[in-house]
């Protein structure tokens, strides 16, 4: 909100060099705040700011900080450093964006030792200004996580910088524990009963939280689907305290020691997952599907449903396997024989389901949809907590199958309640931002692959006018290749985050007017909001009041739950980036290969095939010395003009790993410096 003395109030992102960023609601672009000018402003405080009068430095439109209006923080997580031989010692904080220790009296330490992982409750901010008297913030220790070298405390303290909630309030598992009755006849009236109808779930090996499961058939003309999705809503009621308190949580969140569920354990890992042989309330999506891949017709209901077996992606994939052998003569032995007897009434249904999946891929590609395959990365952890290994995941036609009738689902469910004209929670994502796009194009010109986002006199187009295609088209160029990883990576971020809403603006990545979350309301809580709705609409319910009380409530459940999705994914990426740099610490002076996967006025970035990313400085290439050419984007040598470019194939020396900051530094291998 501009006032009239010419400032604006916005919110304070610092950055661990000492300058920040201000964003204004309402303002596209953020203002940048030079090293000098943040005042006395930490990150996430809100700010009052005065613009820059005059020309723009380059294209950054600059201010500077001129009063606090609200602090953003009231306590932080760190390691506590106890002054020798004084009753005092410091908080030096884990979020490296706040640059300044946290002062601490003895009186206000809780006994913390030299290494305690501590929660420090920011009791006076202090003064940066020197001219008036330096100062120091203050803080009380408030909470003791143990010490830094005890086995899951890097990654307590993680889920402490993020406030995310752990444990559940006794009132909340009480609850819990009193609808978690086992499926009586009573619960099943007036459900569509699909007990006698073969399904499985797929998942992996150590999942828990088993919330959809699927069943197939042909009839010689088309395929009968079925998407059986876990009825969460018949247990949490809205605005009961498990509603409130999964409400709060957003999302279930996935580290590489834990899990931090949205529910209950007695729900999410009993009565609201489909064990094998246990009778579970679910909705069902029912589609007709062609031989094309198109969909015919669907029921969505209310069901009760008993799972036949639990099978892992592994062990679907290895059965299909099998059956490929089989078909050209190979029997199968040993293990293979063993599981092949014991899944010999399943196999045709798997074989029925690929097929199927590759129909749904197709159509799904022929429209433009875009399929990131990026390997996710895979932790395997010692009972310390110390990575034994990393990489990425393996992803199969097991698992395609699942993704692929999942989609279906979802876009089915969107497209028939949308029509409907309810009040709603869509998935959406929209098109890629002009500005973008732009440095998208520019960056893979300099690489040597075209992208069709110029129109014919070079300008680049409106977001709008591009379609997914194009996208898929590049995505196709890349595959197989070295750098197939690193360029999605760089295309998924030329685009917008996907996010809920309640308005049905489509989904550009999957090329579809109709998304939403349908399939997980164990781990989401937008899922189980529109079940709830659902719900509501099949039994009739859904009148004047309860749709005007939806209107009222649904663009507030699909703001936070964006809000707290983004706030998961921020910490899990954040402990798969400890535990990388703990598992390269193990690997000093060890030659990987890898890719350049960026390129800084500081250096090259390089990621490895484990997925580790990790910096050459600029300072450390051979034989002279280089900057980045702002035209190509390369990093180029002064004297030789030797060039280093994106997704070229490198060999580097694990030199230094920084489990504080996080981070990697690599060294360019001996035979990259000779060439």
């Amino acid at each position: 909100m501009i006032k009239s003395d010419n400032t604006l109030t916005g919110i304070f992102t610092s950055h661990p060099k000492g300058f920040g960023f201000v964003t204004v609601e309402g303002q596209e672009e953020d203002y940048f705040i030079p090293a000098d000018e943040t005042g006395d402003a930490f990150h996430m405080d809100e700010v009052r700011i005065l613009p820059e009068a005059g020309p723009q430095r380059g294209q950054r439109r600059v201010a500077k900080v001129v009063e606090i209006v609200r602090r953003g923080t009231k306590s932080l997580v760190g390691t506590f450093d106890q002054a020798k031989n004084m009753h005092f010692g410091f908080v030096i904080p884990d979020n490296p964006r706040f640059d300044v220790d946290i002062f601490v009296p003895g009186e206000h330490s809780m006994g913390a030792v030299s290494g305690h992982k501590v929660v420090v409750e920011i009791t006076d901010f202090g003064c940066r200004d020197r001219s008036i008297g330096y100062r120091s913030p203050e803080g009380k220790i408030v909470e003791i996580l143990g010490h830094e070298n005890d086995p899951g405390v890097d990654i307590s303290a993680i889920v402490k910088g993020f406030e995310l909630p752990v444990e559940f309030e006794a009132s909340v598992l009480k609850q819990a524990e009193r609808v978690a009755k086992p499926v009586s006849e009573a619960d099943c009236s007036g459900r569509k009963d699909l007990r006698g109808l073969r399904m499985v779930t797929i998942d992996g090996d150590d999942a828990k939280d088993l919330d959809d499961a699927v069943s197939i058939s042909f009839d010689g003309v088309n395929y009968h689907l079925g998407v059986h999705i876990a009825d969460v809503s018949n247990y949490v009621q809205e605005n009961s305290a498990l509603d409130k308190e999964a409400k709060r949580r957003g999302t279930s969140v996935y580290l590489a020691d834990r899990v931090i569920p949205m529910l209950p354990h007695i729900l999410c890992n009993g009565i609201c997952s489909l064990n094998a042989g246990e009778d579970r309330l679910a909705l069902s999506c029912l589609m007709t599907i062609d031989e094309k891949g198109v969909i015919l017709d669907s029921e969505i209901a209310e069901s009760v449903i008993n799972v036949s077996k639990r099978m892992s992606y592994v062990n679907v994939q290895k059965l299909l396997n099998l059956h490929l052998e089989s078909a050209s003569g190979k029997a199968p032995e040993g293990d293979d024989l063993a599981l092949w007897q014991e899944h010999e009434d399943l196999i045709d249904d798997f074989v029925m389901m690929e097929k199927l999946s590759k129909l749904l891929r197709a159509r799904r590609y022929e429209r433009g949809g875009i399929d990131f395959d990026l390997p996710e990365c895979k932790i395997e952890l010692d009972e310390t907590g110390r990575p034994t290994w990393i990489g990425p995941y393996d992803r199969n036609e097991a698992t395609k199958i699942i993704e692929d009738f999942m989609l279906a689902a979802n876009e089915t469910v969107a497209e028939h309640f949308y029509w409907m004209e309810i009040p709603f929670v869509y998935r959406v994502h929209g098109a890629p931002e002009e500005k973008k796009l732009r440095v998208l194009h520019d960056m893979l010109s300099n690489m040597g692959y075209s992208f069709k986002t110029t129109d014919r006199k070079g300008k680049v187009v409106g977001s709008g006018e591009l379609h997914p295609k194009e996208y898929q088209k590049l995505l196709a160029k890349i595959e197989g290749l070295p750098e197939e990883a690193m360029i999605s990576r760089m295309v998924l971020r030329s685009m917008q985050q996907a996010k809920y809403s309640d308005h049905c603006d489509g989904h550009f990545g999957l090329a579809c007017k109709y998304y939403c979350h349908f399939t997980s309301p164990i781990r989401r809580y937008p899922d189980l909001q529109i079940h709830r709705i659902i719900r509501e609409s099949l039994r009739g319910r859904l009148k004047e009041e309860r749709m005007e009380h939806y209107l009222e409530i649904l663009p507030g459940v699909a703001e936070s739950s964006s809000k707290l999705e983004r706030r998961a994914d921020e910490a899990e990426r954040e402990v798969d980036k400890l535990k990388k740099v703990q598992y390269m610490n193990q690997h000093l002076g060890e030659a990987f290969d890898g890719i350049i996967s960026g390129i800084t006025g500081w250096g090259l970035y390089v990621e490895l095939e484990n997925t580790a990313e990790g910096l050459v400085h600029v300072s450390k290439l051979p034989g002279e010395e280089y900057e980045m050419d702002e035209r190509t984007g390369d990093m180029v040598g002064r004297r030789t003009g030797r060039r280093f470019v994106l997704g070229q194939s490198v060999k580097v020396i694990v030199d230094e790993c920084d489990e504080t900051a996080r981070t990697i530094d690599y060294s360019l291998a001996e035979e990259e410096e000779d060439e």
